[in-house]
């Protein structure tokens, strides 16, 4: 018998225990280790979700007390088990493990995919903030419209009590509401809810994937951050993003996705200049150039657009994008260049809480606000700092409705944003067979 630590964010690292060590009498699972988000750490893993093995549940501890755990516990294998991090910085978490004298290891596909009795079509990327979303949402429509139920799995987001979200179901805007869904949560449900799709999501996904088989012609796995799908897919879509050419191979697991692919679909090419565009295509014919290429814009829609111009603008944007992604800027700053905001306004100085501390952590942010908002505290946190900024008109970039859940004086104007593909193979090519 083997002792494990599993490192992860409340996500996957739920998900490879579910599928691998639940039940398996070959390991002890003695602690889950968590980063990035706020607040999880000194929580259990709750005996209702662990199994037989673990009637007492397991112990969630800060990354930071890794190697100390490792040598008190005798560890024999550490799991790694979140995304988005760049090879460097992997390998540097795998050199302090093997430190401490345990095993690092990563869990592939094989060992995680669970397969689906209906066709299953996954959308993931090759970094957070490529325009999965956009994409996903274009692909549900469209096989909406031919008559097939679509509904979609969306990669975990468990922040709050783990035995209430083991399998959650969202086909309105209450549910939302119901569950204490985060910011972070509601930016991926709520467009598709709009649309009239229902989401799943939670803790547990086989339980998710046995109820939403009930009432799917077919599942449409929506990613999360760049990693790969908890369900085995009859057709691999990623989304690359011209803005950050060469990521596709320096980061982990978006390369994983990359190799992967069956259909790459290269985002925001109005917005790229052309020699990264050609960056991605270059690497794309030398890892996989099997893959069929669509071409896409990020089109923006932007109602009352005329209302940003001359004024100073405080820009919000998707907090993940910003941070996970080590994105700069967003649509929300596209978009008020584009019409003539005459100053985006720096909120570092108005921050306050959580949010400065976002600030101080992520130091490429310097003209945007991240949409922060993992829990009540948060959300008046970033209440607090739109409402001491000084700026005109509030431009966000966020896939919500802002409006809903944050009380302002300032008028908040929505940038929206939907893929247009360029030409052939499209969309419709590359799903003629699932219709």
């Amino acid at each position: 018998m083997r002792n494990v630590i599993i490192m992860g964010a409340a996500g996957r690292d739920f998900h490879d225990f579910n599928v691998y060590f639940r039940d398996n009498e070959n390991f002890r699972v003695k602690a889950f280790t968590a980063t990035q988000i706020p607040d999880i750490e000194d929580r259990r893993y709750p005996p209702e979700l662990a199994g037989s093995l673990y009637p007492e549940g397991i112990p969630i501890y800060a990354e930071d007390d890794l190697f100390s755990l490792i040598k008190k516990w005798d560890i024999d294998e550490v799991i790694f088990a979140y995304s988005d991090i760049a090879h460097e910085i992997l390998m540097h978490k795998a050199s302090w493990v093997q430190a401490a004298g345990a095993s690092f290891v990563l869990l592939g596909p094989n060992d995680t995919m669970i397969k689906s009795t209906k066709p299953l079509i996954s959308v993931c990327a090759v970094r957070t903030g490529c325009g999965k979303s956009q994409t996903s949402r274009k692909i549900a429509m469209m096989l909406k419209e031919k008559g097939k139920k679509v509904v979609v799995i969306r990669h975990p987001m468990p922040y709050g009590d783990l035995v209430k979200q083991k399998v959650q179901r969202f086909a309105t805007y209450e549910d939302m509401i119901k569950h204490e869904c985060t910011i972070e949560e509601m930016e991926e449900y709520e467009p598709h809810i709009k649309n009239g799709i229902i989401v799943y999501a939670g803790v547990d996904y086989g339980a998710i994937l046995e109820e939403a088989e009930k009432e799917a012609d077919i599942i449409l796995w929506d990613g999360g951050n760049n990693d790969f799908p908890f369900y085995r897919a009859d057709l691999e879509i990623v989304v690359v993003d011209p803005h950050r050419p060469g990521h596709e191979l320096k980061y982990h697991p978006g390369e994983t996705n990359f190799r992967r692919a069956q259909v790459l679909v290269i985002n925001k090419m109005d917005t790229a200049e052309e020699k990264k565009v050609n960056q991605v295509l270059e690497n794309i014919k030398a890892f996989n150039p099997e893959a069929t290429v669509i071409k896409a814009n990020s089109k923006l829609i932007v109602p009352e657009s005329e209302a940003i111009k001359g004024k100073k603008v405080l820009v919000i944007e998707d907090g993940p994008t910003l941070t996970h992604g080590e994105m700069p800027y967003g649509a929300g700053v596209i978009a008020a260049e584009k019409y003539g905001a005459a100053q985006i306004i720096d909120p570092r100085p108005f921050a306050v809480g959580s949010i400065k501390a976002t600030f101080d952590k992520y130091t490429h942010l310097d003209k945007v606000l991240p949409a922060m908002g993992y829990g009540r505290e948060q959300i008046a946190e970033l209440a607090q700092t739109i409402e001491k900024t000084d700026c005109d008109l509030v431009v966000s970039g966020t896939p919500i409705d802002l409006s809903r859940l944050i009380k302002t004086h300032k008028k908040i104007l929505r940038v929206m944003y939907d893929l247009e593909e360029i030409g052939t193979p499209n969309l419709q090519d590359v799903l003629k067979d699932f219709v």
